[in-house]
């Protein structure tokens, strides 16, 4: 019997691969697309690579993993532990930079706050000179406010909290002073020296302060329009010395009172 003569292939490629080239072309197509729309920072991404090669040996041969779990060179896929870590590293990363946002913000705000202060320091050493009284009041500043000291000898007998009568002149002139800082808040302190005192009216050298401080306060509101809720009195007794209480000189300089005059940006604060 005749043997059948086998048919021959068609030529050319199967069928089935011109099918599947197209599929290759709509998979390469769509993740191009995917790629295109995706807004990851590269150097961001290489950070993060970098990252999990050194602390979790991700990428090199063998099995690893970037979290507990399963490896990735096993061909199982983490990409979920993957997205979770590049957003933490990306939120890391944006909380930097916010902090050293504001860290520039507060550095450029107290600058500009010491400035205001060192002008207004200027402006009253000018109109302390022009009253006459810059022998009798020290003008010093810092980032919050302008420091006006003056010596409690010139205002008070030993022992006593009312002014001194041939104080007066010196007092209103200050009070002339502060009234171009309506708007400030002023603060005006008492201060002692460690030499303990009692009587019956002054159990202490707080107390003592306190009355000191109150006396000025109260002697300008009444001979200025300054908003009294602006206007701040507290004694601070012995505890915060600007010189050596061992020494005659010294317990001098430590019995004063201190006009804070606090610039716009502290004002706002308080």
């Amino acid at each position: 019997m005749a043997r059948k003569k086998q048919e021959e292939a068609p030529k050319g490629s199967p069928a089935w691969m011109a099918t599947f080239s197209d599929l290759m072309n709509l998979l390469l197509c769509f993740f191009v697309l995917l790629f295109s729309m995706s807004t990851v920072d590269a150097e961001k991404f290489e950070m993060v690579v970098a990252s999990l090669q050194s602390s979790f040996s991700v990428l090199p041969s063998g099995g690893s993993s970037i979290g507990e779990g399963e490896l990735i060179s096993s061909g199982v896929s983490q990409l979920k532990d993957f997205s979770m870590f590049f957003e933490q590293f990306n939120s890391e990363g944006e909380t930097e930079e916010q902090e050293e946002k504001e860290k520039e913000l507060k550095e450029a705000y107290e600058e500009e706050a010491l400035k205001e202060s060192e002008e207004m320091a200027e402006e009253i050493s000018k109109q302390a000179e022009q009253s006459g009284i810059q022998n009798q009041v020290e003008v010093d500043f810092n980032g919050q406010y302008v420091l006006l000291t003056l010596n409690g000898a010139l205002l008070f007998d030993s022992g006593k909290s009312e002014i001194r009568e041939d104080a007066y002149p010196l007092v209103d002139k200050i009070g002339a002073i502060l009234t171009n800082y309506r708007s400030n808040i002023i603060e005006i302190e008492g201060h002692t020296d460690n030499v303990p005192i009692s009587n019956d009216k002054y159990e202490n050298n707080d107390v003592l302060s306190m009355y000191r401080a109150l006396s000025v306060a109260d002697y300008i509101r009444g001979i200025t329009d300054l908003d009294a809720s602006l206007l701040k009195s507290s004694g601070r007794g012995e505890y915060v010395p600007i010189a050596d209480n061992t020494t005659p000189e010294g317990r001098a300089r430590n019995r004063r009172v201190e006009v804070k005059i606090y610039n716009s940006y502290s004002s706002s604060e308080n």
